[in-house]
C-alpha cells in the first residue's frame, strides 16, 4: 500500500510538481494550524534521493558544489548548489553527512540529471554516487515534533544536524532543518516502511497533512524551491541562498566567479520577496506569471494595458493567517511600496521579506578608495 491509498488522502493535480504525494487530507488550512500549534506529518517521498559513500566523498562534493564540505563533521546537515559556468543555479540539494555517507535529496524528477552530472565528474575519485529509489521522505513539523518523535523511538538532533537510527536499509536518517521558528524534521525512510512509520507518527499525535500545508509554511519562511521560485537565470544571491547553500570563503567550483563578483563588487539584479495578494480576486496568479507595475490611479486605459513587467511569480499559496500569498522574483529597483499586479490580481510586497541592504560591497568600496587616492 502507498501513502496515497490511505483513507482521506487527496492526490495533487496531475500537472503539479507534487502530483505523486497527497495534496491534503481534507482541510489544508486546518492542517497548517495544526503545524503551528502541534505537529503534522507530510509525505514528501516524491523527492529524489541520492547517496554518496567513499573516502573522497566530502572533498569531491566540495569541488563540485557551492558549499564548504571539507571536514564536514559526522551528523551535519546543510544545503548546497550546483551552478553553471555563469553562476546560475542548476541543482539545489539538502545534504546530510551520516555514518560515512552523504545523503542528498533534491526536487522531484531532478535526481537523474544530478546523478548524470556526478557520474561525469567522478574521474578517479574514491566515491560511488548512486540514486536511492528505495528511500522515501516524511517530514514532521510543529512545536510538538520532539514529543511525536520520542513516542516512536526517534531522537531530535540539534538544529542543522542529522543522525542515523539503525541504517537506512532498516532504520531512519533524521535531519533537523527548521522552517524559520518552526521545528521541522525530515526522515529518510525505506519505502517499504513508509506506511508503517506514517501510522506510528499519526498514532503518536501528528496530524496527516499534505503538500498544500507544507508549501504554505515554506513560502511563509521565505524558503525558495528550485524550478518553481527560480528560473533559468537565477543566481544564488537573488533567492537568499548565500549562507544556507553557498560559502563565500571557498573557491574552485564552477560558477564561483559570478558569486564572488556579485558579493564583492555588484548587486544581484533581482530579489525574492513575499507578495500579499488581493483575496477578493476571482482567480489567483500561477507560477511563471509576470509581476507588473500597476502605475498611478489616473493612468489611461492605454497606459494600464502597457504596464511594465518587473518580475515573475513563484509559489502561490493560501496561508491560514496571511491569506493568499506568493513568492516572487522582482527587479531590485522596484520600490518596496510599489503598486503591483499579476494576472489581474493586485499585489503588495511584504516589507519584512525584503532582504536588508548590507551596504556598499567591499570590492566597490576598495575601488572607490583607490580612485580617490592622490
Amino acid at each position: 500500500m502507498s501513502l496515497l491509498e490511505l483513507p482521506g488522502a487527496v492526490p495533487a493535480p496531475p500537472e503539479s510538481v507534487d502530483a505523486a504525494v497527497a495534496w491534503h487530507h481534507g482541510d489544508p488550512l486546518a492542517e497548517q494550524r495544526s503545524a503551528a500549534r502541534g505537529a503534522v506529518v507530510v509525505d514528501r517521498s516524491n523527492r529524489d534521493v541520492l547517496v554518496v559513500p567513499g573516502e573522497d566523498r566530502l572533498t569531491w562534493l566540495n569541488s563540485l558544489t557551492s558549499q564548504l564540505l571539507t571536514g564536514l563533521p559526522d551528523g551535519s546537515a546543510t544545503e548546497a548548489l550546483v551552478l553553471d559556468v555563469h553562476g546560475r543555479v542548476e541543482h539545489h540539494v539538502e545534504l546530510s553527512e551520516v555514518d560515512g555517507q552523504v545523503w542528498l535529496d533534491t526536487e522531484p524528477g531532478r535526481g537523474a540529471d544530478l546523478m548524470n552530472y556526478l557520474e561525469r565528474m567522478q574521474f578517479w575519485s574514491k566515491v560511488e554516487p548512486a540514486l536511492a529509489p528505495q528511500v522515501g521522505m516524511l517530514s514532521v513539523l510543529g512545536p510538538s515534533t520532539v514529543d511525536v518523535l520520542a513516542a516512536v523511538g526517534l531522537p531530535l538532533p540539534a538544529a542543522g544536524h542529522a543522525l542515523a537510527v539503525g541504517t537506512v536499509a532498516g532504520g531512519v536518517v533524521v535531519r533537523h532543518r527548521p522552517l524559520r521558528q518552526l521545528t521541522a524534521v525530515d526522515l529518510l525512510v525505506p519505502r517499504d516502511h513508509l506506511v508503517e512509520l506514517w501510522t506510528a507518527l499519526t498514532g503518536a499525535g501528528a496530524r496527516p497533512a499534505g503538500s498544500l500545508a507544507y508549501e504554505a509554511l515554506r513560502v511563509e519562511s521565505l524558503r525558495p524551491r528550485l524550478g518553481v521560485d527560480t528560473d533559468a537565470k537565477t543566481i544564488p544571491h537573488e533567492v537568499g541562498w548565500i549562507g544556507p547553500a553557498v560559502a563565500l570563503n571557498k573557491g574552485c567550483y564552477r560558477g564561483q566567479e559570478t558569486v564572488s563578483k556579485v558579493a564583492n563588487v555588484g548587486r544581484p539584479p533581482r530579489r525574492m520577496v513575499l507578495l500579499h495578494l488581493d483575496g477578493s480576486a476571482d482567480a489567483l496568479p500561477e507560477t511563471g506569471d509576470d509581476v507588473l507595475l500597476d502605475g498611478p490611479a489616473d493612468r489611461t486605459a492605454e497606459q494600464a494595458a502597457e504596464r511594465t513587467a518587473v518580475g515573475r511569480v513563484g509559489t502561490v499559496v493560501q496561508h491560514h493567517e496571511l491569506g493568499p500569498i506568493a513568492l516572487a522574483l522582482v527587479k531590485r529597483s522596484v520600490p518596496v511600496d510599489a503598486g503591483l499586479v499579476t494576472a489581474g490580481t493586485a499585489a503588495a510586497i511584504d516589507p519584512d521579506s525584503v532582504p536588508p541592504d548590507s551596504g556598499e560591497p567591499p570590492g566597490r568600496a576598495a575601488i572607490r578608495a583607490l580612485r580617490a587616492a592622490p
